[in-house]
């Protein structure tokens, strides 16, 4: 007995010890640590360099609208989303007394209600300035107090952009910005720095300073609380030559191809200018169409990996795309 169960044993470290060694074989990943060199040519183009900025959409202005007198709300005249005019008409209230009056004069019937609602007029409730009406908590037939909110508006959207100390001193009052939706990443929209605060916001031994930027345009899809990107431009050069920004060093060398091989290349120092990040501006050493080598690191190439099993492997017969049926069991 004790010889079978060490058997049994010593099989199953054999087909463990098996799994790990099929586990470890040619089937891991495989990585290109060397990375494969290309050939990129000297082009002319146009490059502009920015400050990049996190920024959040949100009105320039917002207002909580309150009920001028204690009453009841008679009429509601606008919806969420509506956009409205100064001194346009939101809703029509009545105050205590005159919704008690009316309540009392239409007990005693349509023409007595009649009269009272003739001569004695409900206030409107009016927009303060231009907006769009972004909260309505008003209902027709609601009472209300002077001290709650029946609506919130506001004036035209803004990207509030969070600008690092260190960068403050790129940023200026009218500067061009664009500023691109996370939402909508394709549509960027064109604007303008509006507004620099004087006062900063430290968070975590951070200090950065809210800046504004208005639109242009205000696109229909922005909405208040959207998250975006800013950048604003500092300088833009149209016509130069360009290269990959990884296809100079630091030192500001590049590789030339030697004999036209592609594979063994010599350095050259070349004078560079501005660069974005994707690409970098040469100024000298270089011209137009000419070629230089750069390193492309490729992910490492994930292959297929097996599982530990103690079934056998099935077993295909070449030239058959098929497994063999199983054969009937007997009877």
């Amino acid at each position: 007995m004790k010889k079978v169960t060490y058997l049994i044993l010593l099989a199953a470290a054999a087909a463990i010890l098996w799994s790990w060694l099929g586990w470890h074989s040619t089937d891991s990943p495989v990585a290109d640590e060397s990375g494969a060199t290309e050939l990129v040519a000297v082009r002319r183009g146009d490059i502009s360099v920015r400050v990049l900025s996190s920024a959040t959409i949100t009105p320039e202005n917002k207002l909580d609208i309150k009920a001028p007198l204690a009453g009841r709300a008679e009429a509601v005249l606008v919806e969420i989303g509506q956009k409205v005019k100064r001194g346009q008409t939101l809703a029509m209230m009545s105050s205590s007394e005159r919704a008690a009056l009316l309540d009392a004069a239409r007990a005693k019937g349509p023409k007595e209600s009649a009269f009272w609602e003739d001569i004695y007029k409900p206030a409107p409730l009016v927009a303060p300035l231009d907006g769009v009406i972004i909260s309505r908590t008003l209902v027709p037939g609601q009472v209300v107090t002077t001290s709650d909110v029946a609506f919130i508006m506001s004036d035209h959207l803004i990207a509030k952009a969070s600008m690092d100390e260190t960068d403050l001193a790129k940023i200026f009052m009218g500067q061009r910005a664009v500023i691109t939706l996370d939402s909508y990443p394709d549509q960027p929209i064109e604007g303008e720095v509006s507004k620099i605060a004087y006062n900063g916001l430290t968070t975590n031994n951070v200090t950065t300073y809210p800046v504004d930027v208005a639109m242009k345009s205000i696109p229909d899809f922005a909405r208040s609380g959207m998250t975006a990107s800013v950048g604003f431009l500092q300088e833009t050069k149209k016509g130069v030559l360009l290269l990959p920004a990884d296809a100079v060093s630091g030192g500001g060398t590049v590789q030339i191809p030697a004999g036209g091989t592609g594979q063994d290349s010599v350095s050259k120092t070349v004078t560079t200018g501005v660069s974005d990040g994707k690409n970098i501006e040469i100024t000298g050493g270089l011209a137009e169409g000419e070629q230089v080598l750069r390193t492309v690191y490729r992910l490492p190439e994930q292959k297929s990996q097996k599982g530990f099993s103690l079934l056998p492997r099935p077993t295909h017969r070449r030239g058959s795309g098929a497994s063999p049926a199983p054969s009937p069991p007997p009877r």
